[in-house]
């Protein structure tokens, strides 16, 4: 899928973006080039580190902002394949700094795209957020943006033979800023805080995220916003399987905070098909209708008034195998 193609990850030195340059130099170590883009010049030496040039002669590594429009479209010149994984990505930076929020998720989401377009890109794959599904908070209504200019830009390709699709699914366990590295930091003093003790969350980790888009690399037909079918967790059994001595304090739920997280909403179940490890959102208007796109990809209609959120979910997480799962993370949890 992958050998000879040039490849360029926007925000490559975060957590998303080490573990997809990891799995592709593993599978395809003849990619002809891939190119790291991210504005952090500390966490690109530190990432080279782990993959020196002696060993991996393909890589290149972009300091740049995906605001920076000029800088963006030289990185692309010849470049096949775009993954875009930047984004300014906590809740409360957002709604106190908004318009930072929205020139790196809005405007840099449509550099992206212009970029691309320029540049004769293929593929182009967006990263999205459970908080850009029916949102209530300054991040989630970026990435709803941001996905909408996504989805939109298969409208401008003209004759150009490149598809835009979205990946869309929660918080990766484990990642930075997430909920289990707090709660193993906290468990030091015993005492747990939880926002509300009716909270699920969608569960999914690193590696599964890396797959979904590669595998959205290979499948999109373009205008789709790809969505995982993911087990859920309870916050108060995530709190047991991280510290079951400890008490659990219940401090209220934070502004712009969801009691359970949601994916896909009722509204959108009439353009939302079944794909089995997946669920696609198929663009309203788009150039293949439901019924098409069911007999091309061999999907199934959702029920009208489907919704897909945490807390209906029909699959959840016992502390258990949250347990295993924290210990597979290599975060010192004993199962």
């Amino acid at each position: 899928m992958l050998t000879n193609k040039s490849i360029l990850i926007t925000g490559g030195t975060g957590s998303f973006g080490r573990a997809f340059v990891k799995t592709l130099l593993e599978r395809w170590p003849h990619l002809r080039r891939l190119v790291v883009y991210s504005r952090d010049e500390l966490k690109q030496f530190e990432m080279q580190q782990a993959f020196p040039a002696q060993r991996y002669p393909g890589l290149r590594w972009f300091i740049g902002d995906v605001r920076d429009e000029a800088r963006l479209t030289r990185a692309l010149e010849g470049i096949d394949v775009v993954v875009h994984a930047a984004a300014l990505k906590q809740v409360p930076a957002a709604e106190y700094n908004p318009f930072e929020c929205i020139k790196t998720n809005v405007l840099g989401a449509q550099n992206v795209i212009e970029g691309c377009l320029s540049a004769g890109v293929q593929n182009v794959v967006a990263l999205s957020t459970d908080k850009a599904a029916a949102p209530v908070n300054l991040y989630g209504a970026t990435k709803l943006c941001s996905d909408k200019l996504f989805v939109a830009a298969n409208n401008i390709k003209g004759s150009r033979d490149v598809r835009f699709s979205v990946v869309r699914y929660g918080n990766v366990m484990g990642s930075r800023g997430s909920v289990i590295p707090f709660f193993l930091e906290r468990r030091k003093s015993g005492v747990l805080p939880i926002t509300d003790p009716r909270m699920t969350r969608f569960n999914i980790s690193l590696q599964q995220g890396v797959e979904m888009v590669l595998w959205a690399i290979e499948n999109a037909l373009g205008g789709e916003v790809f969505v995982p079918k993911i087990p859920s967790y309870r916050i108060t059994d995530l709190a047991t399987a991280v510290g079951p001595d400890c008490r659990q304090e219940v401090v209220g739920i934070r502004p712009g905070e969801k009691i359970h997280e949601e994916m896909i909403t009722a509204s959108d179940s009439f353009n939302t098909v079944d794909l089995g490890r997946y669920y696609a959102v198929l663009p309203v208007g788009g150039n293949y209708d439901v019924d098409e796109y069911c007999r091309l990809r061999g999907a199934k209609p959702v029920a009208p008034g489907f919704a897909y959120d945490s807390g209906s979910n029909p699959e959840f997480l016992s502390v258990t195998k949250l347990r295993e799962l924290i210990e597979h993370l290599g975060t010192g949890v004993q199962a």
